[in-house]
């Protein structure tokens, strides 16, 4: 694959020692990522609240969508997975074993987002709901943006 605009050589593990990255491939994949994250917010909002009918994100008198924390949640799940896809580029152009530290980062960091429910007042059955959907969108944007990192990265031949 001859280098132009959107490729660029990292030190790795090819046959002569160079792989490439295709950073058109990574953020397109991000943006993806991102747009399939705040997917995951909005429908599982949908889900516990409407369907499950836990009020997370607030009371129940704001219907199934919720209240602008809803909105919140959504953006806030696409700017994680943004903010993502530019730490596993920094982290695949200057560090070894990239994905291994960006599968420790983004682990690390679900956990906390997960976990932060409990810290509220919130029932314990919200604070469960919280958690498992914080974790689910944490573990969505972790190996999405992983495999886009897989796929945009090529052994240079």
């Amino acid at each position: 694959m001859p280098e132009d605009d959107h490729t660029r050589q990292l030190g790795g593990r090819g046959e002569n020692g160079r792989n490439e990255l295709n950073t058109r491939q990574l953020w397109t994949g991000g943006a993806a990522t991102a747009l399939v994250s705040a997917l995951i917010a909005l429908v599982g909002v949908v889900i516990l609240r409407g369907v499950l009918r836990i009020p997370v994100l607030g009371p129940s008198r704001y219907g199934t969508l919720g209240d602008v924390s809803t909105v919140r949640l959504c953006l806030f799940a696409a700017l994680a997975a943004l903010l993502a896809t530019a730490l596993l580029h920094l982290l695949l152009v200057s560090t070894p074993r990239p994905v291994t530290f960006f599968g420790w980062i983004v682990a690390l960091a679900t956990v906390a987002v997960a976990v932060r429910p409990f810290t509220t007042t919130a029932s314990l059955e919200t604070q469960l709901a919280s958690c498992a959907l914080n974790a689910l969108i944490g573990l969505a944007i972790g190996t999405l943006t992983a495999g886009v990192a897989a796929s945009a990265t090529r052994s240079r031949r």
